[in-house]
């Protein structure tokens, strides 16, 4: 997850781009407002995801054309502020200013927009009606939030979504255009499905799903909870829930559901819980982390390591036949990045009649894993 976050204010001349800053900042409509906002920066202990946060204003008067594009690349997310009484700024929003952020920035790269409808204590209505078609149209755009600088209506919770789309970024999840979930997004669920699948029957029970809740959230679900989750799969697909269990469809179906509702950041809570970063890649510290021993000393597997491998072995074993097959072994290392044993394993230690990794094999391979790790 990023360490800080830089929010970009753009926008039509007199739209209030720099009273909404200033009403952020001050907790009150500024009554004299100047031509443009110095950057200011608000300390992690004071932003909802306690990170960082720098708010930068822009003057297309007091600023160059090199000044707004390099702006533009150092923003996570751009705010562009339009003004809910007047059409022309909402339609500079997809001929100028979307154009302008992301005109040459390829599908998946593009920086996250929030789009701000300032001036609502003006308007009796919504420009929602207006806005909804700009947002079907540019898949960038997180969100729109209505407000007013004047009365500090949705000042915080603009800059809390602009926090959230860098935070918690849609577009390594979803892709808006086709509705579904992006490739590596589903395999890094389906890895976390699997590891999760304690006894390997392709099912979450109640047991395992809460397991995985209170791994990933702190608490597990209440047993009504628990029901209405299966309840809402089991409505919206034909194999989500099986045997009173999630399945992995069922089990990305509900992440999709929290990504449509806004809701990203339990998924990510999920993927970081599991390992991975903002590329939805699983970090180094994650695969390697440290182990220090000492000059002079070696590794070996204590009786809780011996435990949690039989564990695994069991999990695997599908026929019960106290080996591992070749088909079994690449199993149990499917939710790992790569194979770590190579084919000659099955040399190396002792194997069955049916040249099977046997368990006690598999155990000697592990011990000589740890004594070779340094």
């Amino acid at each position: 997850m990023k360490q800080d976050v830089r929010i970009l204010l753009l926008g039509e001349p007199k739209v209030g781009k720099t009273s909404l800053i200033m009403s952020l900042v001050g907790e009150e409509f500024p009554e004299e407002v100047p031509p443009r906002a110095e950057e200011i920066t608000i300390p992690a202990d004071v932003t909802p995801e306690k990170v960082p946060t720098h708010i930068v204003d822009y003057s297309e008067k007091e600023q160059s054309d090199e000044v707004l594009r390099d702006e533009i690349i150092k923003a996570n997310v751009v705010c562009v502020v339009y003004d809910v009484t007047n059409e022309e700024t909402i339609d500079k929003i997809k001929t100028k200013w979307i154009p302008l952020v992301n005109g040459n920035a390829e599908k998946g790269n593009k920086i996250p927009i929030i789009l701000v409808g300032n001036k609502s204590d003006l308007r009796s209505g919504s420009s929602m009606e207006t806005i909804l078609p700009i947002m079907n149209q540019f898949s960038e755009i997180e969100t729109c939030v209505e407000c007013s600088a004047k009365n500090l209506k949705n000042i915080s919770e603009l800059f809390y979504y602009a926090q959230k789309a860098v935070l918690h970024p849609t577009a390594p999840l979803y892709d808006p255009e086709d509705k579904q979930l992006k490739p590596s997004c589903v395999r890094a669920l389906s890895r976390i499905f699997f590891i999760s699948d304690q006894d390997n029957d392709r099912i979450l029970s109640d047991a395992e799903l809460n397991r995985f809740q209170k791994s990933c959230f702190g608490n597990p679900l209440a047993p009504q909870a628990l029901e209405d989750v299966k309840t809402v799969v089991w409505k919206n697909t034909s194999d989500g829930v099986q045997d009173n269990g999630l399945a992995l469809n069922g089990f990305l179906f509900l992440n999709t559901l929290f990504i449509q509702r806004g809701r990203h950041e339990t998924t990510w809570t999920i993927l970081r819980k599991f390992g991975y970063d903002d590329n939805l890649e699983l970090m180094d510290d994650y695969l390697y982390p440290e182990l220090r021993v000492p000059v002079g000393c070696t590794t070996e597997m204590n009786h809780l390591g011996h435990q949690f491998l039989q564990r695994l072995f069991d999990k695997y074993d599908e026929d019960k036949d106290s080996a591992l097959s070749p088909a079994e072994l690449k199993n149990l290392f499917c939710v790992c990045p790569y194979m770590p044993w190579a084919a000659d394993v099955f040399m190396t230690v002792p194997t069955t009649e049916e040249g099977y990794l046997s368990n006690h094999g598999y155990h000697c391979q592990w011990m000589l894993s740890a004594l070779h790790s340094k």
